[in-house]
């Protein structure tokens, strides 16, 4: 399974653009915030819900703050964390000089003091926050704290020897160093027994040279509406911009600020929220001292009502934007997760990318011409770029073609899994360019190419080996010696090894290595904890719905979407299932599972349902319908991937995703990653693998366009004859 090489970072191979290192910006949810912690000791107080600090509507980056509601009496103590969220490949950070922060306060007085705390729960020094201010009177204004004051010292490239003409382009502080910061500590100074209001926003460490700003008044060039939101999208040529601030209009006259966008995107979907409304916007740049340019131009835009395949189209073309907008501009291919590392492609969800490329084609997102100039781009990058005996690496510099061993130093090979997810696409995308033109054509012959090198049986490790192995590292080998064995994800890695014309597995080993009941394969299929489905076939009947295949009651959901963007499940059959039927099995245990909420987690419903792998609160994990392996965290791509095999409860959830949560869930390229309503939390990612198989399995269940196609290549169609006479 993906979550076993879940292991810690390691250095790009080329310099990655730094991030600030941010404790709170915003919050996406009102009501308490998740990344906080309160504690207090009687006669002291302070204001919380579940030891939580509440969010404030006041802000200075809009659209709200941290409220600190406070008594500081004698004999008593407080303290209010801000925990850093660990953000999925935001790994080097510019180096810091200060603690900043803005704050706005009702009084002077028992004012609070401020520290650092370690990740080993060691604190920093503590200093008094009044002397770092002006006299205070009502109004919002930015505190900075030396990190020298709070005895805090870093390794690396001093933030003051940058420069300000490095500040973008020069990452001076790698993961290691720097996330031993956990979080920003405010806690009780001087006691006087009142009540007191501290309210907290854009809490940050930061260098102490920052960029002059050359501010300019962007451009906005689209303003569309749909049912609840409007999307707006601007060209700018400033330089030294922290962020984007947005301003609306509801009534023609007076612009309020309403969001900010950072600078890596250059778009802003607002969530309305309601059908109808009338809207006007003005765009400006803000730089690190928070002055703002000129406003740009009015533009103005309406929600409207929708019809459900006007839904899916909106829900698809979002979800095709972080492969079209958000790629990594010199190969073309798919970030791992936005925001993220820039220079760093994913090769499995770059698969999942020119799937969603075809899809926004085919709907008109863009024209052919641009996709075939996309899919040149493409194909040349993968032709330079890095293989092992014709595999792709994990994780590509984008900028080199170069492998980037993001999940450790063994992880510097070739991986057999990704690599079958982006053939699988690539297949697709061969049948889909049959034009009788110089462009397509060249595309088609780079594709046969990469597809004839690709060394599938290299991958079997010895020449008697009944499996297919996930890694090989070429100064280490099989140092990560992962066999492949079902039921999981991999399933389209024996199909493709099979496929092959030059370089195939026997067929036999889909039953002796994916399908074995040898001990070692029994053994490994109890991660899931059960003695159901260690044979591989299941048997067992789940909340009324009897399962063919599956561990456990058939695991998270992407077991049923990755290895079936392409390969046509209606067609794949074997000794044990058709697994069409198999993968509606699934997904049905799943959505009454969920339906039933044993858990009791809110929301949970026919249309809130769907645990699968994603990003959640301190990481990434796979969530099943299960109590065990089961929190409360929702991935709206569960539902929404599995319309093909449950399209009503995959419509309810849709609607009910975008309607009644789309105010914090909805963003620039579809839905955010994962929520959970239990723990007030929602992801501030979107995330590559999750993105592509919204977009990818809506159409396969509208049209079948992708089945279709990927099904139609010769070598898949002689692969499934030689498949169906092994059964």
């Amino acid at each position: 399974m993906l979550t076993i090489l879940a292991l810690l970072p390691m250095a790009a191979s080329a310099i990655e653009k730094p991030f600030d290192y941010t404790f709170f910006e915003n919050s996406r949810m009102d009501g308490d915030y998740f990344y906080s912690k309160v504690d207090y000791t009687s006669p002291s107080w302070v204001e919380n819900s579940r030891k939580r600090l509440p969010v404030d509507a006041d802000y200075v980056s809009p659209g709200n703050s941290l409220r600190l509601h406070y008594i500081a009496a004698t004999g008593g103590d407080w303290t209010a964390r801000i925990l850093y969220c660990p953000v999925r490949g935001n790994d080097f950070f510019r180096h810091p000089d200060v603690l900043a922060f803005n704050v706005n306060a009702t009084s002077t007085a028992a004012l609070p003091r401020v520290a650092i705390q370690y990740a080993d729960s060691t604190m920093s020094k503590s200093v008094e926050i009044a002397k770092y201010l002006r006299p205070l009177a009502g109004n919002w204004q930015r505190a900075e704290i030396p990190l020298a004051d709070l005895g805090v010292s870093l390794g690396g490239t001093n933030a003051s020897k940058m420069g300000a003409s490095n500040f973008f382009n020069v990452s001076a502080i790698e993961v290691a160093e720097i996330k031993k910061f956990a979080a920003v500590v405010f806690s009780q100074g001087d006691c006087d027994g009142a009540e007191h209001t501290l309210k907290i926003d854009d809490v940050e460490l930061l260098p102490s040279t920052r960029p002059q700003s050359n501010l300019q008044a962007p451009r906005i060039i689209e303003a569309k509406g749909y049912e609840r939101h409007i999307d707006l999208r601007w060209s700018d040529n400033s330089e030294g911009v922290k962020f984007y601030k947005i301003y609306r209009s509801l009534n023609g006259g007076t612009f309020q600020p309403i969001g900010i966008a950072k600078p890596w995107i250059d778009r802003y979907a607002d969530y309305v929220g309601i059908v109808g409304a009338k809207a006007q916007y003005k765009v400006c740049a803000v730089d690190y001292s928070f002055a703002e340019s000129p406003l740009s131009e009015v533009a103005s835009a309406q929600t409207r009502p929708m019809t459900d395949d006007e839904l899916l189209d909106m829900v698809q073309e979002a979800n095709f934007r972080y492969y079209w907008e958000g790629c990594e501009p010199n190969s073309g291919l798919a970030r791992e997760n936005i925001p993220g590392r820039s220079d760093m492609i994913a090769t499995g969800a770059s698969g999942f990318g020119i799937f969603a490329t075809l899809v926004g084609i085919e709907r008109g997102f863009i024209t052919r011409e641009q996709g075939v100039d996309r899919f040149l781009r493409i194909t040349e990058f993968l032709s330079k770029a890095d293989r092992f005996h014709g595999v792709f690496s994990h994780f590509i510099d984008g900028t080199t073609g170069k492998v980037v061993p993001f999940f450790g130093n063994t992880d510097n090979g070739g991986d057999l899994v990704e690599t079958s997810f982006i053939f699988e696409a690539l297949l697709t995308a061969h049948q889909y360019f049959n034009r009788d033109t110089k462009d397509e054509k060249l595309i088609r012959s780079r594709i046969n190419k990469l597809w004839r090198e690709a060394e599938w049986n290299w991958y079997k490790k010895t020449k008697d080996s009944k499996y297919l192995y996930w890694h090989w590292s070429p100064d280490q080998e099989w140092v990560i010696s992962h066999p492949l064995i079902g039921w999981n994800e991999t399933m389209i890695t024996y199909m493709m090894s099979i496929f092959s014309p030059t370089h195939a597995i026997e067929p036999e080993m889909y039953y002796t290595g994916w399908a074995s009941q040898e001990k070692m394969a029994q053994d490994y299929r109890g991660w899931g904890n059960s003695p159901y489905g260690r044979l591989y076939s299941n048997g067992t009947t789940f909340y009324g719905i009897k399962l063919d295949v599956g561990v456990s009651n058939g695991g998270p959901l992407f077991f049923t979407h990755y290895s079936f963007l392409g390969l046509d499940p209606h067609k794949v059959t074997d000794r044990y299932t058709n697994y069409f039927d198999n993968n509606c099995n699934i997904t049905r245990i799943n959505l009454r599972y969920c339906m039933e909420n044993q858990g009791e987690f809110q929301g949970y419903g026919p249309d809130c349902w769907g645990l699968t792998a994603s990003d959640y609160a301190w990481g990434y994990d796979a969530r099943e319908p299960v109590p065990a392996h089961d929190n409360g965290t929702i991935a709206p791509t569960g539902a929404l991937a599995s319309m093909p095999y449950a399209p009503e409860a995959s419509l309810a959830a849709l609607k009910n995703y975008y309607r009644n949560y789309g105010k914090f869930l909805w963003g620039e390229y579809g839905f955010h990653d994962a929520f959970n309503l239990s723990q007030n939390w929602v992801s501030p990612i979107f995330m590559g693998l999750n993105q592509g198989p919204i977009t990818v399995m809506i159409e396969n269940s509208r049209t079948q366009l992708l089945w279709n196609l990927f099904m139609s290549h010769p070598d898949v169609k002689a692969g499934i004859e030689r498949f169906n006479k092994a059964r």
